[in-house]
């Protein structure tokens, strides 16, 4: 039970009055009408007061609709006659079947008929007709001892009309006469011979029309009233029952300690009550219903006199009325007292279930304002904290107000005279009290962040102070200040500064430690002291600058004689070196300049301050760079946090409210759910830049000079803004459509920005644009220092995400493109070029027009493939006037090729695909954007040239420890061969190795023809690049020692890039040996001018025989140029194993083992012989035999001054080069070959 739950509470004992009265007025209802039968003796007087129970159950009474059957037949029935004593009159009628009526009904009938008069009158007795006169002396006997054996109640008289025929009317005196005493024993009988002798016992107007009478009587009438009145009664009974009932449920109901038990009590309680009201209103109805049945006589004759029966009838219907509604008006009163509880005490439990609620959120929102500790490390801070402080009292404000509005209504529930005053009063002075705690602790924070502010404000006005001055002294020309004007113009500058001081600088510490003592801890007291040095330092260094200037600035007394050049020059010089000025200070001969003229001491002193000057300024020049330092140190901390507070705007005060169901009626359609478009990764950028970055920069905020380590460390978190800058364009798109829509407008007015949101959502793009500049600005006054290097890694780093992210900007517009641009790797370079393309299989006017026809396409070029896509300009506004690009073709790289030259501009270079089945002629718009991308190019195909060298040469090297060698060989001594293998392990592992292919071309000796085939390469300026060609093809299977051609099928697909496990295709790269030799050369080195012999041909043989062998390609090992190189000085540089093609004839007839070609013909090196000889195969004539190696150097020309690789996907064992003024040769190093 609860505190306050008890029913015995307040009005208790009114309620139990209550409960008494409808007690009594259920006794009333069983005493009236419902009263029990018993036997009763014929002569007893039974004048006792009813004292059974009002519920007692075990008594049945009769009624009429029990024996409705019985009253019908009317052997008997109860006229509403009275006697003269007013006993009622009991009519037998003249019923023939008399005797056959069963003793059963004929008790019931009685027992009935002597319960419905009052007790009063069945107290005096009663009178009984018996009706005679058709029958016979024998029936009458029989009748009479019958009633008197089974008459129920007490006799007064009976009076028997005996039979009127003479027979019978004789014989019934004369056995009257002799039976008198048996009769006058049992029944007091007078025998009457007519209905006159009746009238002189009961007056005629009590008797019924057959028995001589006046008095009305309808038995049919008198059956209908009586079922009434019992069927009323028993209604009012069970009523009256239910209410007693009822009402004991409630008044012994316990309240409970909750609100929805209370409220379910309440609900059930009065539903209960609601059916009871409905019960009573029923009875009474029924009930008036049939007082106006019993009084329908008197409304149709105003004359009619009721009888006596008539009349209790009516007297007892309207007592139960009376009562019934005497009981519902007790019933009423009691229901109002127990409503009143119940409603009270749901309303306490309301009221301590919303206290507990409220007090819950008071504690937090007490618990999160006891956190707002922090007092601000800047003036930013304080601000930042002020809204937030201002931002948390609004909402507080909302749980403040409902616990005063909870007081308030405590306080009207106790002035209602609630039950439960002891237990509310308390709850309303707590809720009143946190209240004012709250508001006067947010007092007391808004005042000391406000103290903060104030004292912040002045740290900050200090430190602009001293900064604008040490700016001031840094900005003062000392060449200037040499003169005596210039001077004295520094010095009122200086004065006029130092003015200012007085509204700006912190004039006593220990005031200030005073003043603002309740908000300075450890950390700020810190602060206040470390600007108040600066201050100092400042103040000081204006001091000594004032020396220095007043000295300068005072008057000569007469004039000083000019000094030597030197010394003058010396003078002048506004930024010596250190060093320079030591040697000046530390040389002897420095004093043989000053003039021997006048006075010499004078001048020599007059120097030395003017030196002493200039040692200062170099000093001031590094403090300068140092306060210039800081200036760009605090610009990047104020604006990276004015960033974050921008962002977190955004966040809260637009994509927040997204999300809340009070604005969701002012979001348009095209708006909901694109909240993730409109804003992007916004968020995951504010989270980066306010746990992280923005924390560690305020580590750096004393050292910004290693500021780029910060840059660097958290560079990788950079690329979040690729993804926002890429979702841009469809944020911008969504914006001009919902630019008008309410919900921003409001969103804006609440925020108060003058700018609308499309503004913040720029914001990103505009910070990481923002960081390139702040850097150069740093890495600009940190040219000496420690983190020098960290910040121009980190300016390359931001400018290269800027590059990646403007690429990607890029990447997104292609349209067109089947497959995962993902796949291809990352984009490396883009840009528009003009390109010309030769198919080597197409129609002769189609080459001839694609040749001098320029096609405008932009190239993306990838980690796998090159793009070339066709630029459209969208018309539009912002993104959408931005370029989209339709894709074209595709390029794999591991089948790509370059020819870094082209003759006749130096801005054009060649991509070729497939052995030169296909050529794209490429013109960049400038030589430099041109010798970029080829770089470029170089770079991807130099790494999968080195990957698949690396894997190609693991695989011979296992396959060769793992091969038995052969005794012997006629073709490949074993010596060489045991050479051959060394030479292989060591170019395994010389790093230098890859160099030789990447190295530039050797100065032609003819300038002339070197002047079209050249350009300037990037990675080698100073030397002449001859035409390049770099391609990097994928492996086949090696399946026997000669070179195959590869069918259709094998060749590489054009517009199919693929990723692989292995090395940039290698399907099955067990199979593959060893990689080729393979170089590149340059037109203008291949047949130089001092050879007698016939030159090389141009390119046709190499094509000729690429076409020959067409798809014969491998994966190429460059030559290690730097070891030809060492033995060409010695004047014969070293051949190696490979591929060639010579340049001039040779037929050496006297050795029949000696081999002869021509110039074109492609040969093969395969191992180098005794005695300077090299055993050659003619590929051309498929002829082998030996060649000294002196010849071959004529033969095969100064291979080493340009390289070209190719390596096919689908190609077989054999490497070609192909130029349109340049030949190759290659080199065929399976491991037959290193057999010997």
């Amino acid at each position: 039970m609860s505190q306050h739950g008890s029913p015995r509470e307040g009005q208790d004992g009114h309620q139990y009055r209550i409960l008494r009265r409808v007690s009594q007025a259920l006794h009333g209802f069983s005493s009236v009408v419902l009263r029990p039968f018993q036997k009763r003796n014929w002569r007893s007087n039974p004048r006792r007061t009813c004292s059974d129970e009002i519920m007692h159950q075990d008594i049945v009474p009769l009624c009429a609709a029990d024996i409705e059957d019985q009253l019908k037949k009317q052997f008997a029935y109860l006229s509403g006659g009275r006697g003269q004593d007013g006993c009622p009159v009991i009519t037998f009628p003249d019923y023939p079947a008399f005797s056959e009526i069963p003793e059963k009904e004929f008790q019931n009938v009685l027992t009935y008929l002597t319960s419905i008069p009052s007790l009063q009158d069945t107290g005096i007795g009663f009178i009984l007709v018996i009706d005679r006169r058709q029958d016979k002396w024998t029936s009458v006997k029989a009748s009479v001892l019958r009633i008197a054996a089974s008459f129920p109640g007490n006799l007064q008289l009976v009076l028997v009309l005996r039979p009127t025929g003479f027979l019978q009317r004789t014989l019934s005196d004369i056995a009257f006469k002799f039976n008198r005493d048996e009769f006058k024993m049992k029944v007091p009988i007078i025998m009457l011979s007519s209905v006159p002798e009746l009238q002189s016992y009961i007056d005629k107007t009590q008797l019924t029309e057959d028995l001589g009478g006046t008095l009305d009587y309808c038995h049919s009438r008198w059956l209908s009233h009586r079922t009434a009145i019992e069927s009323f009664a028993v209604m009012v009974k069970q009523t009256a029952q239910m209410l007693q009932s009822f009402g004991t449920e409630l008044a012994e109901t316990e309240l409970p300690n909750d609100v929805q038990s209370t409220s379910s009590i309440l609900s059930a309680h009065t539903e209960k009550k609601g059916k009871m009201k409905e019960d009573m209103m029923l009875a009474l109805k029924e009930g008036h219903a049939i007082l106006e049945s019993i009084r329908e006589p008197l409304t149709k004759n105003p004359e009619y006199n009721l009888n006596q029966d008539q009349l209790d009838n009516q007297t007892t219907v309207q007592r139960l009325l009376d009562q019934l509604g005497e009981t519902e008006a007790a019933f009423d009163e009691f229901w109002a007292k127990h409503q009143q509880k119940l409603e009270q005490c749901l309303q306490l439990r309301n009221f301590e279930q919303n206290f507990r609620e409220v007090k819950a959120i008071l504690d937090v929102v007490s618990e999160k304002l006891s956190a707002f500790t922090d007092v601000g490390n800047s003036y930013a801070h304080v601000e930042h904290m002020l809204k937030d402080l201002a931002s948390f009292e609004e909402k507080s404000n909302e749980a403040v107000e409902k616990a005063r509005a909870l007081s308030l209504e405590g306080n009207q529930l106790i002035q209602s005279k609630h039950y439960a005053v002891d237990s509310i009063l308390p709850k309303c002075n707590e809720l009143q009290h946190l209240c004012d705690e709250f508001t006067t602790e947010m007092s007391k924070r808004r005042n000391l962040l406000h103290k903060s502010l104030e004292l912040h404000s002045l740290l900050e006005k200090s430190m602009k102070w001293c900064d604008e001055g040490i700016y001031l002294l840094a900005s003062q020309p000392v060449d200037k200040c040499q003169s005596q004007d210039g001077a004295e113009s520094a010095l009122q500058e200086i004065e006029k500064f130092l003015d200012t001081g007085t509204k700006n600088k912190i004039q006593e510490l220990n005031k200030v430690y005073k003043e603002y003592e309740s908000i300075l801890n450890p950390d700020l007291k810190e602060h206040v002291q470390k600007v108040f040095q600066k201050q100092e330092s400042m103040e000081e260094m204006f001091q000594k600058r004032q020396v220095s200037l007043k000295k300068l600035a005072a008057k000569q007394t007469r004039p000083v004689q000019p000094v030597a050049p030197r010394p003058e020059a010396f003078t002048k010089s506004p930024c010596p070196s250190p060093g320079l000025r030591r040697g000046s200070e530390n040389s002897p001969s420095s004093e043989s300049n000053v003039p021997k003229r006048g006075n010499y001491k004078r001048a020599k002193s007059e120097m030395s301050d003017i030196q002493q000057g200039r040692s200062g300024s170099v000093m001031d020049d590094e403090e300068n760079l140092a306060i210039l330092r800081r200036h760009v140190m605090n610009e990047l901390i104020e604006t990276e946090r004015a960033y974050v507070e921008e962002l977190l705007c955004v966040l809260e005060g637009y994509a927040a409210e997204m999300d809340n169901p009070l604005m969701t009626h002012l979001i348009s359609p095209a708006l909901q759910n694109k909240k993730d478009v409109l804003f992007g990764n916004m968020e995951e950028i504010y989270h980066f830049h306010n746990r992280i970055f923005l924390r560690e920069l305020e580590n750096y905020i004393d050292y910004p000079e290693l500021v780029g380590r910060c840059f660097l460390e958290r560079m990788e978190d950079f690329q979040i803004y690729e993804k926002y800058c890429q979702n841009k364009p469809r944020s911008e798109s969504l914006w001009r459509q919902c630019s008008d829509c309410a919900f921003f407008q409001e969103c804006q007015k609440k925020l108060d920005h003058k700018l609308s949101l499309d503004s913040y959502l720029l914001k990103p793009v505009q910070r990481i644009t923002k960081y390139q500049l702040l850097l150069k600005e740093m890495l600009k006054y940190s040219k000496n220092c420690e983190g020098a290097e960290d910040l121009q890694e980190a300016l390359t780093s931001i400018l290269g995400i800027l590059k990646a992210v403007n690429d990607s900007m890029h990447l997104i517009a292609i349209t067109g493109y089947d497959g995962n641009l993902n796949e291809l790797g990352k984009l490396l370079m883009q840009g528009s070029f003009s390109v010309w393309t030769d198919h080597k299989k197409g129609h002769a006017k189609v080459k001839d027009l694609a040749r001098f026809k320029p096609m405008q396409r932009h190239l993306f070029l990838h980690e796998k493939a090159v793009l070339f896509c066709k630029k459209r300009e969208e018309n539009g506004e912002g993104y959408e006037k931005a370029p989209s690009y339709s894709y074209k073709q595709s390029l794999n790289m591991t089948a790509v090729g370059i020819t870094e030259n082209v003759k006749g501009d130096v801005k054009k270079f060649e991509i070729w695909y497939n052995a030169r089945e296909e050529v794209y002629i490429i013109q960049a718009p400038t030589p430099e954007i041109k010798a970029t991308w080829v770089n470029e190019i170089r770079k991807v195909l130099t790494s999968q040239l080195q990957a698949c060298r690396e894997a190609s040469q693991h695989r011979a090297l296992e396959q060769t420890q793992s091969l038995p060698l052969p005794t012997s060989s006629n073709t490949s001594p074993s010596k060489n061969q045991t050479k051959s293998i060394k030479k292989l392990e060591e170019r395994k592992t010389d790093p230098a190795s890859l160099e030789g292919y990447v190295s530039s071309a050797s100065v032609p000796k003819n300038p002339d023809k070197s002047k079209d085939d050249t350009v300037t390469s990037s990675t080698s300026e100073s030397s002449a690049l001859s035409k390049k060609r770099f391609t990097l093809q994928g492996f086949a299977n090696l399946k026997s020692q000669k070179a195959s051609p590869t069918s259709p099928d094998k060749k590489a697909k054009r517009h199919e890039v693929k990723s692989d496990p292995t090395p940039f295709g290698l399907r099955d790269a067990s199979s593959v040996v060893t990689l080729t030799r393979a170089r590149w050369f340059s037109s203008s080195n291949l047949a130089p001018t001092a050879q007698p012999r016939k030159g090389w041909t141009k390119t046709s043989h190499s094509l000729d025989a690429s076409e020959d062998n067409d798809g014969w390609s491998s994966a190429e090992d460059p030559l290690n140029s730097s070891d030809a190189e060492e033995e060409g000085g010695a004047g014969l540089r070293k051949l190696v194993p490979g591929k060639y093609t010579v340049v001039a004839d040779h037929d050496e007839k006297g050795s029949p083992e000696s081999l002869a070609v021509k110039s074109g013909d492609i040969v093969d090196l395969l191992h180098e012989g005794e005695e300077g000889l090299w055993f050659v195969k003619n590929l051309t004539t498929s002829k082998e035999g030996w060649v000294p190696a002196s010849n071959l150097l004529a033969l095969i020309g100064n291979s080493k001054s340009a390289q070209s690789l190719s390596s096919s996907e689908s190609g077989t064992g054999s490497t070609f080069l192909s130029s349109s003024s340049s030949c190759s040769e290659s080199c065929n190093a399976t491991f037959s070959d290193i057999k010997g």
